[in-house]
């Protein structure tokens, strides 16, 4: 038998809610089985979509950076952010995804602090598309649990 981790996750979260805490006497030891059940449902929910959130967001950020290239004044950040822009992602591990997004996301830290000390209307274009894919991220991170 191989166990579904979704399903494996969706079970013990329910059998907490259902079958254990009715049985817990205090209030404190069924908000805590709570908690650990909601927290249960959100890692089932991180299972099920977080390898298509970190592709997304990667592919997202090489495309900014590829767009962003002409607009840099420095020839140094010009070559990261075309080497950035031509990647791909090695493997579909978690955490090499994550090893990824961390070298994506500071480069484009240091693509935001370059282009807002650049004059003319094609760095706050640039300027714009940052701050835009940032609140994409935020939105691909919310959990549909509403808390998480």
């Amino acid at each position: 038998m191989k166990p579904d981790p979704s399903t494996v996750l969706d079970g013990v979260s329910a059998t907490l809610i259902v079958d254990v805490i009715p049985h817990i006497a205090t209030s404190y030891g069924q908000q805590a089985l709570a908690g650990c059940a909601t927290l249960l449902a959100a890692a089932r929910e991180e299972i099920d979509r977080g390898v298509a959130r970190r592709v997304e967001e990667n592919h997202a950020l090489r495309c900014l950076f590829a767009d962003a290239r002409s607009v840099v004044a420095d020839a140094e950040l010009t070559a990261r952010l075309a080497e950035a822009a031509a990647g791909e992602e090695g493997s579909l591990l978690v955490s090499d995804l994550d090893v990824a997004n961390r070298a994506l996301r500071a480069l484009l830290l240091r693509l935001h602090v370059h282009v807002e000390g650049l004059p003319g209307e094609a760095a706050r274009r640039v300027e714009a598309a940052i701050w835009q894919e940032l609140r994409a991220s935020t939105e691909r991170r919310r959990s549909v649990l509403g808390n998480f």
